[in-house]
């Protein structure tokens, strides 16, 4: 988001500052991301995401932490005021972010008040304020048609040529599973609805705008080894891209897929054709499982799917492995499923993708969407003084997040760009 090097857990700042270092978050050590590019070039910009608001990617394009955990400041208590939660830099320090949708309610809510979907919780900020009614003061001071929704019910309802700046948080912490989604007027939105809905409010800026978006529930079931869970998001995210393509034309928007780590996810076996890829493995006749036990097509090289308690793999013959709660066997046990070290795939398509061919260094795509939309480093470069190539607006960018390594799909950038 911000193309230099970081530290493991921190988040906008550069390789000075180290994990919980809260002295080191001086100004000349923040970094500034695509999405502040954008807005300082008088372009619309947001974020959609199906984790907390406050999570790892979509803080990364707006705040500067020494730890991405400090999501709201009930974990601050022994860190000094001036270093900021990132929920309060989300409100207090971005007000021109247009559009902002995810979960992460508790992060915004006072721990002495109830979330207004689940009774039992309460908010985790420990300071008493109340970071939506902020929000929405702020907006309103400025004279801004804004919302604030936080169901499906009042998410449908915002118009977006009516509305510039949308702020919806739908779930106290991430937003469900696509399969466990409710679709009612008191559940969520999907995040193909909410790519839609925040791509028609930022493209009525005739400048371009910048949209992240991110489909973190791949990541968090990979994590819990739901593998099922897994794949169906990654079919959410699908239709996201989808959505966001049938809403951009190809002769002005660059895509590009990709994404910030693998899993330890695999497929095995040599199945036929037509095989469930949730069932389980046809191994060939001279190479059977040693221990005479079938086993999945997928599997994970850790995580909970470890269940020997008799020193043997247990039986999965009468186990229904494609049901999405099922976990696939792993070799260690851990509680949550790691990331992966292999690289990730980059794909591009449209104005500039010629840029991110073969293997690239991660903070190099940050470069090619600033030189491709012409701000940032390259706002006054010469390819942008070119009146017939200059982008005179350019927008969109997707981020859809971690998905299997099997699947070559793991994430999406999609920018805009209007070219004379």
């Amino acid at each position: 988001m911000c193309g230099e090097k970081a530290n493991f857990y921190t988040i906008g700042v550069n390789d000075k500052v180290s994990q919980g270092d809260c002295a080191s978050e001086i100004p000349s050590n923040k970094l500034t991301s695509i999405l502040d590019h954008f807005i300082a070039d008088g372009r619309s910009g947001g974020f959609v995401t199906t984790s907390r608001l406050t999570h790892a990617t979509p803080g990364s394009s707006y705040a500067h932490t020494a730890n991405r955990a400090w999501e709201s400041n009930e974990k601050m208590k022994d860190v000094p005021e001036k270093c900021k939660d990132i929920a309060y830099q989300f409100v207090y320090d971005n007000t021109k972010i247009q559009v902002a949708m995810g979960g992460g309610r508790r992060h915004f809510l006072p721990n002495t008040t109830k979330d207004p979907e689940y009774n039992t919780k309460y908010g985790r900020r420990v300071d008493g304020q109340n970071l939506i009614t902020e929000w929405q003061k702020k907006q309103g001071a400025k004279g801004r048609n804004h919302r604030y929704v936080w169901n499906k019910g009042e998410f449908d309802s915002v118009d977006p040529q009516t509305t510039d700046y949308l702020l919806g948080l739908f779930e106290y912490s991430h937003m469900q599973y696509e399969v466990d989604r409710d679709t009612s007027s008191n559940g969520e939105p999907s995040i193909t609805e909410m790519v839609e809905k925040a791509i028609r409010i930022l493209k009525k800026n005739s400048n371009g705008f910048f949209l992240l978006v991110e489909g973190s529930n791949i990541d968090i079931a990979h994590h819990d080894s739901l593998a099922a869970k897994a794949l169906t998001e990654t079919v959410s995210l699908d239709k996201a891209v989808t959505k966001a393509l049938e809403l951009t034309n190809e002769e002005d928007t660059l895509v590009i897929v990709t994404a910030d780590h693998s899993h330890v996810f695999s497929m095995g076996g040599y199945n036929y054709r037509g095989n469930d890829i949730l069932g389980l493995a046809n191994p060939i006749d001279y190479e059977p499982p040693l221990d005479g036990m079938p086993y999945t097509t997928l599997n994970y090289a850790n995580g909970p799917g470890v269940n020997f308690t008799s020193g043997k793999r247990p039986n999965l013959t009468n186990v229904d492995t494609t049901a999405f709660d099922y976990i696939p066997q792993a070799a260690v046990p851990v509680e949550y499923e790691t990331h992966g070290g292999e690289d990730v795939p980059i794909f591009s398509k449209g104005p500039m993708s010629h840029l991110l061919n073969g293997v690239k260094e991660q903070h190099y795509v940050a470069h090619v969407m600033q030189y491709a939309a012409c701000v940032g480093d390259f706002k006054d470069d010469n390819h942008c003084k070119n009146t017939e190539h200059k982008p005179t607006c350019s927008a969109c960018l997707i981020t859809l997040d971690r998905i299997t390594l099997f699947l070559s799909l793991i994430g999406i950038y999609l920018k805009q760009f209007c070219f004379k």
